[in-house]
């Protein structure tokens, strides 16, 4: 357990670092009010979760390199990137009403908590 922890501790050190430059170089190149550098990231993220599992299940990875980077490295780029491959799992297994509910409550329930969150000290 303490190694696994160890691995996903350094793949998301990566992954925030990862984030925080991506973001800023993609911010610094196209500056606007929508911040398409986290709009970068969660795309980037989407895909690489997705052709991660996709080898995984093609060819098998260790339990430790999917941690490493899909919980680690990625976990901390973006978690819209495991939102999306649940999404997309759903989608997959013709699920289509648990789909528009995971996006739903996902999109209006963190949007709420956000809301009160600000509201806290406003």
């Amino acid at each position: 357990m303490l190694k696994t922890m160890l691995i996903v501790g350094l793949g998301g050190f990566i992954g925030a670092i990862a984030r925080m430059l991506l973001i800023g170089v993609v911010t610094r190149l196209l500056p606007h009010h929508i911040n398409f550098g986290t709009l970068f990231v969660n795309i980037i993220g989407s895909f690489l979760i997705a052709l991660l599992f996709s080898y995984a299940q093609s060819r098998g990875l260790s339990t430790h390199v999917k941690s490493f980077v899909s919980t680690g490295i990625l976990g901390a780029l973006t978690t819209f990137s495991t939102f999306s491959y649940e999404n997309l799992l759903l989608l997959q297994g013709g699920l289509y009403i648990s789909f528009l509910l995971n996006i739903t409550l996902n999109v209006v329930c963190c949007l709420f908590a956000a809301w009160i969150g600000f509201m806290i000290f406003k």
